[in-house]
């Protein structure tokens, strides 16, 4: 179990490098088309650190009001307050604000910038379908995910495919306008064909490759989240009970969108597991169900 958490979290810095090299290289690529130096790669840089550290200021309220959750009372659900509270005694960390979500489809999730500025939210669904020490699973899951600090690094991964994405539109719009290197400026220039034929190819893969990453990112952090959660448990057959019993409901979520997707413990929108195909897999936010049980399984 520790050799997976320790493989899972390297995997996670190598994935996020990568996405850091690709980023850097379709700046100089940018720079070099017009002629701008590093002015265009760190205008693009600080609108997204901007965007991002507002995502990750204050994303956690608008997730909770998109979800329609609202506070978990304590007489009303004695035995939630009861479970994540014991789970953060053993964890050592504060307890989250705890909140509900009227939605039939058994999913949580957990949200915060840190551990002190957490909140934790299940559905009405999760709470009819689990029995406790199933829950124990889902709620030791999600507070893996406050105590790594995924919201940090699911923040770092956005914010630098928010670059690659940005940096890309703006090379399209540069040459459809007639943009690129050496182009109206009476030189005579046009630059090095190999690396224009190199920019316009990255022009158009690169945000398509930093995408793929990051939903590896986030696939690699519920692998992740989900050791964690049984390492708190001491209990992994609980978690991937519970993992079965979310796979095989047949109720939708009505709250969640593909920006909060990889919030979930399980992916709200379309089931990517067994018999669906590789490229759905590829664009999902989650590992498919049956590979979370085995991973568990293998415990």
């Amino acid at each position: 179990m520790y050799e997976q958490i320790s493989r899972n979290k390297w995997r996670s810095v190598l994935l996020i490098l990568v996405v850091l090299v690709l980023a850097g290289a379709l700046g100089y690529l940018f720079g070099y088309l017009f002629q701008g130096g590093l002015v265009g790669l760190v205008l693009a840089l600080v609108i997204a650190a901007v965007a991002s550290w507002s995502s990750y200021m204050y994303g956690d309220r608008l997730v909770l009001r998109v979800s329609r959750a609202v506070p978990a009372d304590r007489e009303q659900y004695p035995k939630l307050h009861n479970i994540v509270e014991g789970l953060c005694i053993a964890a050592g960390m504060p307890v989250p604000a705890i909140y509900v979500i009227p939605e039939e489809a058994p999913n949580a999730f957990a949200t915060g910038r840190n551990p002190e500025h957490a909140s934790i939210a299940v559905t009405d669904g999760l709470l009819k379908t689990l029995n406790r020490v199933e829950l124990e699973g889902v709620i030791a899951h999600e507070l893996s995910h406050v105590k790594n600090r995924d919201i940090l690094v699911g923040t770092l991964t956005a914010t630098l495919v928010g670059v690659v994405v940005l940096l890309a539109g703006w090379m399209r719009w540069g040459l459809f306008w007639g943009g690129g290197r050496g182009r109206g400026r009476g030189g005579g220039g046009g630059g090095n064909p190999i690396l224009l034929i190199v920019a316009l190819v990255a022009m158009i893969l690169a945000p398509l490759a930093a995408q793929l990453i990051r939903f590896a990112v986030s696939r690699r952090r519920e692998y992740l989240a989900d050791a964690d959660g049984a390492l708190l448990t001491r209990y992994p057959p609980g978690l991937a009970s519970a993992l079965r019993k979310i796979g095989g409901s047949t109720n939708t979520m009505r709250v969640a969108n593909n920006a909060t997707a990889h919030l979930w413990f399980n992916q709200p929108s379309r089931a990517v597991g067994e018999g669906h195909s590789r490229i759905e897999q590829f664009f999902s936010t989650h590992p498919p169900i049956e590979e979370r049980i085995k991973a568990l399984e293998d415990m």
